[in-house]
């Protein structure tokens, strides 16, 4: 791989222009075809063999109407009582609206103060157009709000269908632009990864558009692939980047300077890369439909970021010249400095004193993940948005007037074809007698009267952590054979229960194969072992950080949430897979130079410390502009996204500074030459692949002139 990389980057530094034309047809291409035939996202969250999703696929056989996305309008009379007529007039407007199959009877307040009035659509909330679907319900309803009732909405359509504003995108990319002018000191340099960034990202968002076309993609799906995306391109471009200006300041030319920087730090993006497609793929063994699209799209973005980092990065690096270096490192004897004196020195110091630096690293790694032993999983709802939001405000409405869990009812489908009708009243009896419910309706029986089903409400809001228990007494002590409960709350309690059972193979498969990957990049056996350990450090200290913010309540109001909540049930997998990964970028930047002073040098300690001096700068580099790109992502509306904000902010910030600085010199320290042991057995069978970028191009270069630039 290494020669094929030198010559893709040495072609591609003296002839500039075919690969930048060729990446700005690719884009143009997939972007025209995403905007032609790309498909629209689908949230895919099937269950199988959940009894939740048992009943939710009796009530789409043989209840149609209730098959579609809901929405809720909730009307409010700050005094007196909500006119009836007008009710019915507006119910009258939002049956005429498109896609709209029912509208239920009024539901009034027992005070009459409230009113509630839900809108059953044919149609998934994701079949429907964003703007004009929320437009509509508020032009329907308009004659209430004339009249002046309060009049907010709530239910999947205004809950889910929702469009991205960019906001975090445009923070992230902005603060990294300035992070790399500091760290560059050059406009162009600091230009570079970011624009072969975004042109990796703009291919790999069109793709996920084309997938769209032909499989369930999940709405949130595009916005983690672009902060995982944004973060890893921007990395991956800078390592290269600083590689090629430590070839220009050894007196390379620039084409060769690229060759080798792509042969070397190149080879490296790739392994990395692949790092992290290995974990992402983790998620397929979740069986959930939306974690599995979630992984297959992010995987898409960082495989197409990877690949403009090896192609063309090296072209625009060639048409750029060197211009990368700053003014005054262009200076005829001028000296580039290609390393950290200091971080030589620190890790020198770590290095003579590992015990007590080990020790104290990992209480304060262990202290952060502490928290997490405490930490409740649970789905959002629209109780965790700002209180000036409609579907916040219609929750609240809906809580005062008819209690908490009418937030969250509770669907039992029963299958007449399996229970007597007859026993109808008598499991309604039986529903109603249950602790922890607070209204049972009569059933409802399908057209055909083959199903019932009949609506629970729970005494406590979606929320609460009490729902769980009432839906296990349900399910085990009222229901007969041949009937089900579903509902949001139903759902949600088997989605955290699946969630928490696939945990653990998720992970033991993704350490399992970044162990051998690791190990047969760097033939050895400890440095694979010591790299997921640390890892794991990282990702429980992160998992104890969200636990505080977010569910202690710690940093809530800063992040714009009007109260704690729960740790979002996504975040566990989602923010592991994602995580290992991109954790073993930093473990295979490092490790590759550490390794290649080792097999220089045969100095153990030593070259720990000369492979930080080297890898320090652009690690801590590409550290900050990876914590302000998913902080930027804490500003986004979404709960899951701006948990895993948050979540992968910390990681990698303690990964790029506890980890990269204290734990890994002093373990490394301590271990000496057997950093690199390997079995001589699996020496033997294993192969031999130069991933460390010490060794010389495979051909000797001929200098050639370089390209002429406009």
């Amino acid at each position: 791989m290494s020669r094929l990389l030198y010559r893709l980057g040495k072609a591609a530094a003296l002839r500039p222009w075919r690969f930048i034309a060729a990446w700005l047809a690719i884009v143009a291409v997939l972007a025209g075809l995403a905007g032609v035939a790309g498909g629209a996202l689908h949230d895919n969250y099937t269950l199988e063999g959940t009894g939740s999703q048992q009943a939710t696929d009796l009530l789409e056989e043989r209840f149609p109407a209730l098959s579609g996305a809901d929405a809720r309008v909730v009307v409010h009379a700050g005094s007196g009582t909500v006119d009836r007529a007008a009710l019915a007039a507006a119910a009258g407007e939002l049956r005429e609206m498109p896609h709209v199959s029912v509208v239920d009877p009024v539901l009034p307040s027992p005070d009459g103060a409230t009113a509630l009035l839900t809108v059953r659509y044919s149609v998934p909330v994701t079949d429907l157009k964003p703007g004009e679907t929320l437009d509509l319900l508020r032009s329907a309803t308009r004659g209430l709000s004339d009249a002046g009732y309060q009049v907010e909405f709530g239910g999947q359509v205004p809950e889910n269908v929702t469009a991205p504003s960019g906001v975090a995108e445009a923070i992230g990319v902005g603060a990294a632009l300035v992070i790399l002018l500091l760290a560059f000191g050059s406009v162009v340099a600091a230009g570079l990864p970011l624009v072969v960034a975004l042109a990796g990202l703009g291919a790999g968002v069109s793709g996920i558009t084309l997938l769209a076309a032909f499989t369930d993609v999940a709405t949130t799906a595009p916005t983690l692939a672009t902060m995982v995306g944004l973060g890893v391109g921007i990395d991956y471009a800078l390592l290269i980047l600083t590689r090629h200006r430590e070839g220009i300041a050894e007196g390379l030319t620039v084409p060769e300077s690229v060759a080798r920087a792509n042969a070397t730090a190149g080879q490296s993006v790739i392994f990395a890369g692949c790092t992290v497609l290995l974990a992402l793929c983790g998620l397929v063994l979740s069986r959930i439909p939306v974690f599995m699209t979630m992984g297959f799209t992010t995987g898409l973005v960082v495989t197409t970021t990877m690949l403009g980092a090896v192609t063309l990065l090296p072209a625009v690096l060639g048409l750029a010249g060197h211009r990368v270096l700053r003014r005054r490192d262009r200076a005829a004897g001028a000296t580039i400095v290609v390393e950290s004196p200091r971080i030589r020195r620190w890790a020198e110091h770590v290095g003579r004193h590992p015990w007590p630096w080990l020790l104290a690293a990992s209480v304060l790694m262990l202290a952060l993940a502490a928290p997490a032993l405490g930490m409740r999983t649970w789905p959002s709802d629209a109780s965790s948005e700002p209180a000036s939001n409609t579907v916040r405000q219609a929750y609240d409405l809906v809580a005062d007037a008819y209690g908490p869990g009418a937030n969250g009812p509770l669907a039992v489908a029963v299958d007449l074809t399996k229970v007597e009708r007859d026993a109808l009243p008598g499991l309604g009896e039986r529903l109603a007698a249950t602790d922890g419910v607070t209204d049972v309706a009569p059933p409802r029986l399908s057209e055909a009267g083959d199903a019932a089903v009949i609506m629970v409400t729970p005494e406590y809001g979606p929320q609460d952590e009490r729902v769980t228990g009432l839906v296990d007494r349900i399910r085990a002590d009222v229901l007969p054979p041949g009937s089900e409960i579903t509902g949001l709350t139903a759902a949600y309690v088997d989605l955290s229960r699946t969630l928490s059972d696939r945990l653990w193979p998720v992970i033991g498969a993704v350490v399992a194969t970044s162990f051998i990957m690791l190990m047969v990049v760097f033939r050895s056996v400890l440095a694979p072992l010591k790299a997921a350990a640390m890892n794991l450090l990282s990702i429980g200290a992160a998992y104890g950080v969200l636990t505080a913010v977010f569910q202690w309540g710690w940093g809530a109001e800063l992040l714009g949430l009007p109260h704690s909540v729960p740790v979002s049930s996504f975040i566990l997998l989602l923010l592991f897979a994602v995580l290992f990964g991109v954790s073993m970028d930093y473990e295979v930047f490092l490790l590759s130079r550490v390794r290649e002073a080792w097999l220089q040098s045969g100095d153990a300690r030593g070259s720990v410390a000369t492979g930080l001096a080297a890898t320090g700068r652009v690690i801590s580099s590409a550290a900050m502009i990876m914590v302000a790109v998913f902080l930027g992502f804490a500003a986004d509306p979404g709960l899951v996204v701006k948990q895993m904000g948050v979540g992968l902010a910390v990681a990698v910030a303690l990964d790029a500074t506890v980890v990269r600085l204290v734990l890994v010199p002093a373990t490394m320290s301590l271990l000496g030459r057997a950093n690199w042991w390997l079995p001589r057995p699996l020496a033997r069978v294993l192969p031999d692949i130069d991933v460390h970028g010490g060794s010389a191009p495979p051909a000797a270069p001929e200098r050639e002139p370089e390209p002429s630039r406009a």
